[in-house]
């Protein structure tokens, strides 16, 4: 079975590497599927393909791979022997890097998924590795620095690192902008002499060298990169940045050495447009990075919530070890106000534990023996100890911090449309960099050279698709991270864009709508309490097996009743049970029941018990020495904000349909009281399946929301699927988002982030094209007719770094959006 492999890239910078790296790894045979992703620097492949294949086909394109190795109790070992690497990489600037690092690790043998990311700058890789060394040597040999990540320390490591990167790169701007500002005000200055003038070819000579040099320290990343993408056959941003501000700098000096043969009106040195360039590109670069460092917020937030160490006992005796170290079976004790490090059962003591950060319900649970607890959640009040059940990497919070990362970096429809026009963009500014300068040489006015010169270089810069590349998968990593904030874990990249265009809603019945466990719900007395009549009914059912005994006995608890035990007791299989309380003759069951025992109940009583059937509630009489008593209704209750929840859904213009395998009596009482006009009951697991497919038939996007197995197969064939998060595995793992609450608000606001998300990637990319489309005709020129306006190379690389900013920003609007529930009108964030 094909597997998932990461890997980390480094040098890929814009949307035209994703395009090349896609086409380098699809082109290597094994290979099934491949996503990149330019927003985190990363390839995610699934196929049979050789990780030394991939790598290899990477590097021939001009791009290094990284892998990552997790710590022991991160590493996820499978039957098969898959492991599970990260590894931190250095150097990536863009979707280019991305594309080389996933080629240079795919070309390992044994690496069967590579997954990139470029906001995180680290890589993840599955596969059959021997040797792990062989993955940071094959990034290394790709030009970009790496190295293992093997605990949280290694992260906040990387963070210090990453941090540090973005100061030399605010070094090296302030370095580059400073010499331009230098310059420019140089120019100006009266008695400082032209080129042509006494001493200034030597004052302009030694300009020249001062500006070589700062090109060099500011700008050597540029012209390394570019240089290594040509060597491999390739063309990546940095491609078009060196040959813009190494022509200016030739030409330049040229000038200086030479002014011979360049004519009069030609002779300008343009020493400051390239220093303003490298300068305005290293601080987009800056601001862009730490723009991505909130974009990433979501998955360092859910990192923070894995505790570092724990306190096991071992022989009565307490000892504080790193989490790492706990294993199964080990007995935890967790101190009020600590967070809990493993998932696990409580063994000892009772308190309250805040769980918001998993399920996104603020109000605290009590918890006691035997209750189940999670790692990441906070124990507010009581000691406890608890029996580790899964630790480390096996975790419930370590399997949603991996599917967040997972759907961050997946590719929605629209993201690969996106790729197959940055596939060729790099490739096309470079066919018009040419028209233009052919265009200027020839038809231009004079000096044709210079006109040629400035056109050439501000089309070049001004013409990046980073912007381009980074409009879909910033937002995609944005809304991931909201959802997940909100308890709403997004497995799949298409399910963010599907559910934005749903169009009906198909919710299970019980466990989803209702509670999913009976309850009593009416207790109709006449000559004796309601707690007299809770008390022979428990008595007698505590000694019973029948499913509803449960109901009874919990009414019996949170009514602080004392049921005793009954003696005598006889159950009637279909009918009900019998038997003596307190040498009293006590009956419980249905009407068939009385019948069997020949008793009448009266007029109001068996009108009440209708009235409850009516409502799809299970009614038992209560009989005490022959003589009916009371009338006991049991259903499964509907959940507290299930009525909130639907009139939400509908709200948003989407068709509520309930599926059901109940009877229909009862699916169309609970579907009255919740609002919904539409029911199917009756139906076996592969008939939801086949209900769902009719659906899909008439040109629906179809959601199915459930928490069973039997739901199963309806999840896995809707349109989205959606998994009630305290349902079962099988229902998690067939749905496309899985809410980790129990309530259906959580569609609401999935629904709404994904429109909020699908909105903000709609307007990151008319930004972007409408930037390219405007900004490469006015840089070659065309407003030149219209009164001589020509634009400056060093505004052209402020304008380009401010496009991949403003993209990245407008992304980040969605992390302080607040979501509209449950006041939403039209499903919007606002």
């Amino acid at each position: 079975m094909s597997r998932p492999l990461t890997l980390c890239i480094q040098g890929m910078n814009c949307a035209g590497c994703v395009g090349k790296i896609e086409k380098a790894l699809n082109n290597v045979p094994g290979v099934r599927e491949v996503t990149v992703s330019l927003a985190e620097s990363n390839a995610v492949v699934l196929g049979s393909a050789a990780s030394s294949e991939l790598v290899a086909a990477l590097d021939q394109v001009g791009y290094t791979a990284t892998p990552a190795h997790l710590p022991p109790t991160n590493t996820q070992h499978s039957t098969d022997g898959i492991r599970t690497f990260e590894i931190a990489l250095r150097g990536l600037t863009c979707v280019g890097c991305v594309r080389k690092v996933e080629k240079a690790i795919e070309a390992v043998e044994g690496v069967e998924k590579v997954q990139v990311e470029l906001a995180l700058r680290r890589a993840k890789i599955q596969g059959r590795i021997p040797r792990p060394q062989i993955l940071l040597d094959a990034v290394t040999n790709a030009g970009y620095d790496a190295s293992f990540i093997h605990s949280k320390q290694d992260e906040e490591e990387q963070d210090r690192q990453h941090q540090q990167d973005n100061r030399q790169l605010m070094t090296q701007a302030i370095v580059s902008l400073s010499l331009a500002t230098v310059l420019m005000i140089i120019m100006f200055i009266p008695a400082i002499p032209e080129v042509g003038e006494k001493g200034g070819q030597a004052l302009w000579g030694g300009v020249g060298l001062i500006t070589l040099g700062v090109l060099w320290y500011s700008g050597g990343g540029f012209f390394r990169n570019a240089l290594r993408a040509f060597l491999n056959h390739s063309a990546t941003m940095d491609t078009l940045v060196a040959i813009g501000t190494g022509t200016a700098w030739v030409y330049s000096t040229i000038v200086v050495l030479a002014p011979g043969i360049i004519p009069d009106m030609a002779q300008h040195v343009y020493y400051e447009a390239a220093a303003f360039i490298i300068g305005f590109l290293n601080l987009g670069a800056v601001l862009e990075s730490r723009a991505k460092g909130k974009a990433s917020q979501a998955i360092r937030s859910l990192l923070d919530l894995q505790a570092r160490s724990a306190r096991i006992v071992i022989d009565g005796k307490e000892q504080d070890v790193p989490v790492e170290s706990v294993q199964t079976g080990d007995l935890v004790r967790i101190r009020p106000g600590e967070r809990i490090p493993v998932d696990g059962s409580i063994r000892e003591g009772f308190s309250t534990l805040d769980e918001s950060m998993l399920t996104g319900e603020p109000i605290p649970h009590e918890k006691g023996p035997d209750d189940e607890v999670s790692a990441g959640t906070i124990n507010q009040s009581g000691s406890l100890l608890v029996e580790a059940h899964r630790v480390g990497g096996d975790t419930a919070l370590a399997h949603i911090i991996q599917l967040v990362r997972q759907a961050q970096g997946a590719k929605p429809p629209i993201g690969r449309i996106v790729d197959k026009v940055t596939a060729v963009f790099v490739p096309l500014v470079l066919i018009i960099a040419i028209a233009t300068s052919l265009i200027w040489y020839n038809f231009g006015p004079q000096p044709p050279l210079a006109f040629m010169l400035v056109t050439t270089m501000t089309v070049l810069i001004i013409a990046c698709p980073c912007a381009l590349g980074l409009a879909t998968p910033m937002s995609i990593m944005v809304g991931v991270g909201k959802a997940a904030s909100a308890g709403i874990l997004i497995r799949k990249g298409d399910a963010l864009q599907q559910a934005a265009k749903l169009r009906t809603i198909v919710l299970d019945k019980t466990g989803t709508i209702t509670q999913g466990k009976p309850a009593v719900t009416d207790v109709f007395t006449a000559d004796i309490s309601r707690d007299k009549a809770l008390f022979y009914a428990a008595t007698l059912e505590s000694v019973s097996e029948h499913p509803l005994a449960h109901a009874i006995l919990e009414s019996a608890r949170g009514a602080n009743i004392e049921y005793s035990t009954a003696t005598g007791f006889h159950s009637f299989a279909g009918k009900g049970i019998r038997g003596q309380v307190n040498s009293k003759d006590v009956i419980l069951g249905n009407e068939a029941m009385l019948q069997t025992m020949q008793i009448k109940p009266t007029r109001i009583f068996a009108e009440h018990a209708q009235k409850m059937a009516a409502l799809g509630q299970t009614t038992m009489y209560l009989a005490v020495d022959g003589e009916v008593t009371a009338v006991i209704a049991v259903s499964d209750p509907v959940k507290n904000d299930s009525v909130e929840a639907i009139s939400q859904l509908r709200a948003m213009g989407l068709r509520v349909i309930m599926l059901s395998g109940d009877n229909a009596t009862t699916a169309n009482a609970v579907a009255e009281q919740v609002g919904i006009d539409e029911v199917v009951a009756e139906v076996l697991p592969d008939q939801k399946a086949s209900t769902v497919q009719s659906l899909q038939t008439s040109a629906e996007l179809v959601a199915m929301v459930g928490d069973g197995i039997n739901d199963a197969p309806a999840l896995a064939n809707a349109d989205v699927g959606f998994a009630i998060g305290t349902g079962t595995d099988i229902a998690i793992e067939s749905a496309d988002i899985t809410l980790m609450g129990d309530s259906l608000m959580g569609v609401a606001k999935a629904i709404a982030i994904s429109r909020a998300t699908m909105t903000n990637i709609r307007q990151n990319l008319f930004g972007a094209f409408f930037y390219n489309s405007l900004g490469i005709p006015v840089a070659a020129g065309i407003l030149y007719p219209l009164g001589g306006i020509l634009l400056n190379p060093a505004v052209a690389a402020a304008a380009m770094a401010l496009s991949s900013v403003t993209v990245v920003s407008n992304a980040n609007r969605l992390r302080a959006a607040k979501l509209r529930v449950p006041a939403v009108q039209k499903g919007e964030l606002s």
